[in-house]
Order: structure tokens, then C-alpha cells, then sequence
């Protein structure tokens, strides 16, 4: 072997600087391009997997110029862009352009940010930010808390630490089946499903779930929660979690936050705040009634790749009191040696949720939070919501339209036939099966791309805005898109009926 090591997965500095410039320049392109593209190309998984080819595994290598100019091709001209100004699905915003230096900056790096002495800056880095997105939504800067991969592991965090926090001491060693007494949890019917997934994966059964009614205004039902609550203290049961949602992903619905921390007070329980879409809409000073009571929480889910304009991924737990995520995933191998100094403590990640390796997902919030700084987010997600609400404003005086609800930057709304409204003859079945059928034909053009939500056993359209690219223009084009299709999809079913 030579004294000097040559690896075919190398690339010299000259190559790399070349490589990595024309890649800069197409993806500068394609930034500035973007709104010129369509949303999507509506293409088929088959047509996809033809242009993606169906080669084996290369015997020898290939030229990282070729590779890097075929990939850009793949994706940038053949993907879904949430980052299109008229991109309105699913609650994944248009990623930050510093996102992405941030994300190439990290992976040159590649720390482990799993412990202190593996990642010294890294892990400094990462609680900085933990410290400014508490101080971002309203909550003391005290707080703990660590970056994760979205808002299904933000909540699976926390609960955990709830369960730890409120079950005897004996859990760990002796398991729920030998604990006295059902652990139960409590969450409104508007709840996203990664409830259901948490209380199957850790053990507890989805009959352990109590689903706590809404009100008229999709908001938890805070006295039947209190009733609900009683009910199972009398027949022995163990409740130990209520969940509040921040910001439902349907409708964007706050629940009564500050009246399910009294609850959550008077009886010992953990409050947990899902706020992994709304919650940054609590830096708004005109919408900080509607989250009173974050403070009281004693955990939050928030993903800054929603609506902090973040690239996927990045999620984030705060935990009021740091120590209970160290209570719950802290362990230590006889291999570890992470413990640092006895009069400085390193702070490690590991002991804080499910990862020992982890990825630098920090860098891109901490650069973002930087350059846009806390009155520029107001600005953004303020234009968000003001977006949602003129669409709401312009589908209640559309004669083909019905504006459904309106709550922080989601709207929900209906297409309706003219001989529907002047004759009252479709049914709500009917009209739900137009608006299913619209929203595919919708979602495959490629012009705009919206969701669904079913409010009140009505099939809406939904549009959701954590989009810094959209402009009053899209939103008067998405009204004019859906009422000139919808009127083709209801000719079209009409003739089929």
C-alpha cells in the first residue's frame, strides 16, 4: 500500500470547487425560476421509475460531474415543489435559500451531534437555538428541549417523558404490564394521528386514547375533558397526559390552551402542547390571547420545517424542565466516555430522545433565525395568515364558492355548482364527491396544489399557507383555477350520472 492513500470516492479540490459551482448556479436557477415551473408534473410512479431507469448496481464508477448533472435533472425538473408560491398542500413550507447552504455547510462537517466531545460547536450551536425558539414562541428561555426529525418524533418525545415523569418509578424496570392501574391520555377529535401511533407503539393500546369531543369551534370541549377525567379516576384509572393542539392541521384550530392547563394543574397531569404547525403564530402580538397558556406547558412540539421555513427536516421538544428527557433516555454504555469535565458538564444529546447518532439539524434554524431575525417572521407568517384570510374573504363572495373556515393561515372551502345554490338539489354527497374528484384533478395539473380536510361531514378543499413566496396574485389565480375546473369535473360527473 502506497504511504499516500488514493480513494475512488475522493474528489480533488479543483473538481470539487467545479462541480459544486455549475450545481450552485443551476440551483440559483432554479430558485429564481420556480414560480415559472409547474407545481408538479403529474407523473406517474411507472412513468417516474422509466425516467429514473432500471440499471443495476454500476460495477465501476461513474464521474461525480455526470452523476451530479443527472441528479439535478431528475429532481428539479420531475419532483413535487413545495417551494412553488402556489404549493398549498401539506403543511411543508418553501425552504429557506440559506436552509440549503446551511444543510451543504453541515454535511461537510458531518459532526455527530450526539455528544459534547464529538460535536463540540455543533452541540453548542444546537442549544442556542433550543433557547432562541423558546424565546421565538413566548415560553421561558429555561427551557430545554432537542431538535428531531419532524412533528411525529417531537410528540413521541415528549410523551415519553410524560409517561416517565407521571408513572411510578418501577416502569422502567417492571414495564406498563406490571404497572398498577391503566395509564390513560387525553386529546381533542381533532388530534393528528400520531397520537394513535404513539399509543401503539409504546404499549399503551389505542383504548387507552380518551377522545375528547370538540365544540362548535373544533376546539377541545374543555368540560367534557374535566367529566371524561373524573370518570376514569373512579374506576381506577391512571391519566397522566392531556394534549392541546396549537394549530390543528385540518382547520388550524388553537384549542382553549390556558383552560386545559388549569385541568391539567388541578390534577397532576402532564400538558402537552402539539403545536407543531401554529405555534410560531404566537410571536404575532395581536395573536398571543389565542395562546395563552403556553407557559404553563410542560411540553411543546414545534417544527421549524413548517412554518419557519426551514428544509426538511427539522423538528424540535421543549420540555419545561430538561431533566425529564435525561430521565427518560438517558443511558450509559460502559463504551460511552461523554461525561466532560466535573466542573463544566457536557451536554449530550444522546440523553435527551431516541438518537445516540444524530445529524446537524440545528444549523439551518440557527442561520435562518439570524438573517430573518424575529420582526421578519412576524412579517412572514403575519402576510401568511392576512393570505388565508383574503382567500376565505374572496371565496364568501364567489357565487361557485363556499368559505368553510378560517383559522390562522388555512382556509377550507367548497366548490358549488350554480344549480346547486339556485336549486338546492345536489345533495352534500354529491358535493363531496365533486370536490374529491376536483382536488385530484387539481393536485395532477400541476397548476396549484391544494389538500383536503372533511369539516363538519363536508369534503373541502384546503389551502394552507407557510409559503413565502405566495403573493395576493396566487391567491385571486387559486379562485379562478378551482372555479374553472370545478365547473369541468361537475359537467363531467353530470354526464356520467
Amino acid at each position: 500500500m502506497k504511504d499516500s492513500r488514493e480513494s475512488p470516492i475522493e474528489i480533488s479540490r479543483d473538481d470539487f470547487k467545479k462541480i459544486g459551482y455549475q450545481l450552485v448556479d443551476v440551483i440559483s436557477g432554479f430558485i429564481e425560476t420556480i414560480n415559472e415551473k409547474p407545481v408538479t408534473t403529474g407523473k406517474t410512479p411507472k412513468q417516474i421509475q422509466q425516467l429514473l431507469g432500471n440499471a443495476s448496481l454500476p460495477e465501476d464508477g461513474i464521474a461525480a460531474s455526470e452523476i451530479v448533472a443527472r441528479s439535478s435533472v431528475l429532481l428539479l425538473e420531475h419532483s413535487l415543489l413545495n417551494g412553488h408560491p402556489k404549493f398549498f398542500g401539506y403543511i411543508t413550507s418553501s425552504p429557506t435559500p440559506i436552509g440549503a447552504l446551511a444543510d451543504f455547510l453541515a454535511a461537510a462537517v458531518n459532526p455527530n451531534v450526539g455528544a459534547n466531545i464529538l460535536s463540540p460547536m455543533a452541540t453548542a450551536i444546537e442549544k442556542q437555538t433550543i433557547k432562541w425558539l423558546s424565546e421565538f414562541i413566548g415560553v421561558p428561555a429555561s427551557c430545554g428541549g432537542i431538535l428531531v426529525s419532524g412533528g411525529n418524533m417531537a410528540n413521541f418525545t415528549a410523551f415519553l417523558a410524560a409517561r416517565t415523569a407521571k408513572a411510578p418509578m418501577s416502569l422502567k424496570e417492571d414495564g406498563l404490564a406490571n404497572t398498577a392501574g391503566e395509564m390513560v391520555f387525553y386529546c381533542s377529535k381533532a388530534t393528528h394521528t400520531w397520537i394513535e401511533k404513539a399509543a401503539v407503539l409504546f404499549g399503551h393500546g389505542t383504548k387507552a386514547i380518551r377522545w375528547i369531543a370538540t365544540d362548535a369551534d373544533n376546539k377541545m370541549n374543555t368540560e367534557i375533558l374535566e367529566q371524561t377525567i373524573n370518570d376514569d379516576l373512579k374506576i381506577g384509572k391512571k391519566p397522566f397526559l392531556v394534549i392541546g393542539n396549537a394549530g390543528d392541521v385540518s382547520t388550524g384550530v388553537v384549542d382553549n390552551l390556558s383552560a386545559i392547563a388549569t385541568i391539567c394543574k388541578a390534577h397532576n397531569l402532564w400538558f402537552h402542547i402539539d403545536g407543531a404547525y401554529g405555534i410560531p403564530a404566537a410571536i404575532i402580538p395581536k395573536y398571543k390571547k389565542l395562546f395563552k397558556g403556553i407557559r404553563e406547558a410542560d411540553s411543546i412540539a414545534l417544527d421549524p420545517h413548517k412554518w419557519l421555513y426551514a428544509p426538511l427536516e427539522a423538528g424540535c421538544t421543549l420540555v419545561k424542565n430538561p431533566q425529564h428527557l435525561i430521565d427518560t433516555y438517558s443511558s450509559h454504555a460502559a463504551y460511552y466516555n461523554f461525561s466532560g469535565h466535573e466542573d463544566e458538564p457536557s451536554l449530550n444529546y444522546y440523553e435527551f430522545g431516541f438518537q445516540n447518532s444524530r445529524g446537524f439539524r440545528a444549523l439551518k434554524v440557527w442561520m435562518a433565525l439570524q438573517q430573518v431575525g424575529k420582526n421578519g417572521y412576524i412579517e412572514m407568517i403575519g402576510d401568511d395568515i392576512a393570505l388565508a384570510q383574503l382567500l376565505f374573504e374572496e371565496a364568501k363572495k364567489h357565487l361557485e364558492l363556499e368559505a368553510v373556515t378560517q383559522n390562522l393561515s388555512i382556509t377550507t372551502f367548497q366548490y358549488v355548482p350554480p344549480a346547486y345554490v339556485r336549486q338546492q338539489k345536489e345533495s352534500q354527497e354529491y358535493l363531496n364527491s365533486l370536490n374529491e374528484n376536483l382536488l385530484n384533478k387539481l393536485q395532477e395539473s400541476g397548476e396549484i396544489f391544494l389538500s383536503n380536510a372533511v369539516v363538519a361531514g363536508k369534503y373541502c378543499l384546503r389551502v394552507c399557507i407557510v409559503n413565502f413566496r405566495t403573493s395576493k396574485k396566487d391567491i385571486h389565480e387559486v379562485i379562478e383555477i378551482v372555479v374553472r375546473e370545478g365547473r369541468k369535473v361537475h359537467e363531467t360527473l353530470q354526464k356520467k350520472g
